[in-house]
């Protein structure tokens, strides 16, 4: 059972607390595939211990606001500057180094000390390092910036969701020709055969490769038999894209970057979200409100 974490002589310390929590966050990521969402995480990790009452109660100037949740984001920091932990538009990951971090630091108090090392020896290599204790202090800016990028994902992913599906394939051809690619065809409403946007290198189509896309706005994952019907209607010289919101499998994954004579790019909403922002000043003023996004601006935590 959890003890009660105060931070004074004798009970567990605010270090060893915080190895709880990530070796909690690991834990329930790996038993989850690997791949889960931030708030699914946080949800179960409370289930798991066994909170105090300073854990479990609101930060007065907020009300409705717990602890918990806030103090589980910024005690896994360190674990994320020492690569054991990937955190990609609120979704968590556990890399193999955090794997092994996981088996090898059985400890909380030694795993998050070996965390907070690695995160202090990458802060030195930052123009400013910070004192010794820096990781461990408040948790405001770094986790108010984590939840807002978080919300603000969660949002862009139902509005691409909801998107009007030819919207959506609109939405693809834009970035391509963003991208200096000339597009020569867009399915029209009915059956596709498989491709929703052809696109070439040259205006008049004339150079190879010729780009094959499929558009899929789902929220499943798709796997690889599916892909593999796709790749039936590509010829040798052919590109062959697939955008898919909802991802791929890792059969599919493997199945893509196995490919010797097929040339296949997988884009899911993130690489797609990426691609649209790096992009986004050759799109075509009338073609950004397909995606419509506006930068807001905060001071970076890593540099203060």
């Amino acid at each position: 059972m959890t003890r009660a974490w105060i931070n004074s002589p004798g009970m567990t310390s605010v270090r060893e607390r915080q190895g709880e929590y990530v070796r909690g966050v690991i834990e329930i990521v790996l038993e989850h595939g690997n791949e889960m969402q931030a708030s699914d995480v946080l949800r179960a990790l409370a289930e798991r211990l066994e909170l105090t009452d300073y854990e479990a109660g609101d930060y007065p100037s907020r009300p409705g606001t717990r602890r918990f949740e806030k103090l589980v984001r910024f005690a896994t920091i360190p674990a994320v500057k020492a690569g054991w932990l990937v955190k990609t538009k609120g979704i968590w990951s556990v890399t193999d180094a955090g794997q092994e971090a996981l088996q090898k630091l059985t400890d909380p108090h030694a795993f998050q000390t070996e965390a907070v090392q690695l995160y202090l020896a990458w802060k030195a290599t930052q123009p400013e390092p910070p004192p010794d204790d820096a990781a461990e202090g408040d948790p405001q800016g770094a986790v108010v910036l984590e939840e807002a990028e978080e919300a603000a994902w969660r949002e862009i992913e139902e509005f691409l969701h909801e998107q009007n599906p030819y919207d959506f394939q609109n939405l693809v051809k834009a970035l391509l020709e963003a991208m200096a690619y000339h597009v020569a065809w867009v399915s029209p409403p009915g059956p596709d055969r498989g491709i929703d946007v052809l696109a070439f290198t040259d205006p008049l189509g004339a150079s190879l490769p010729r780009i094959k896309v499929q558009v899929k706005r789902r929220h499943d994952k798709i796997g690889a038999p599916e892909l593999r019907s796709f790749m039936a209607i590509l010829g040798e010289q052919d590109v062959g894209i697939v955008v898919s919101l909802g991802g791929f499998t890792k059969e599919a994954e493997v199945e893509a970057r196995g490919q010797e004579r097929r040339r296949l790019t997988l884009i899911d909403a993130t690489k797609l979200f990426d691609l649209w922002i790096g992009h986004f000043d050759r799109i075509a003023p009338r073609d950004r409100q397909l995606l419509p996004l506006k930068a807001v601006y905060y001071l970076d935590p890593d540099a203060r």
